[in-house]
């Protein structure tokens, strides 16, 4: 089992619209991959920030799900528009195998 984790500090101002956005863009990757993406804030540490998280049963699988969402131009435009919420390179990805 293979756990995604991706995080991404908020803008200045932009809490709320990044909320929303987080929220948004997990719906659509559930309803056009089937994977379910579960979206987070710390409890601790820097409270400007959102994560996603998604498991996947395989390496294999996940790759196939980024490449799915990488060739759909609704995604791709959906990540684009909503990056502004965000500090630019604050992105964050943390790719996880269960023993």
């Amino acid at each position: 089992m293979i756990t995604m984790y991706r995080s991404a500090s908020v803008a200045t101002g932009k809490w709320m619209s990044a909320l929303a956005f987080a929220k948004q863009i997990a719906a659509y990757i559930n309803d056009t991959t089937g994977t379910e993406v579960g979206v987070a804030v710390p409890v601790g540490g820097n409270p400007m920030r959102v994560g996603w998280v998604a498991r996947y049963e395989s390496l294999g699988a996940l790759e196939a799900t980024m490449g799915k969402l990488m060739a759909d131009p609704k995604y791709v435009d959906m990540a684009a528009t909503g990056g502004g919420n965000f500090i630019a390179g604050s992105v964050h990805d943390e790719i996880w195998r269960a023993v």
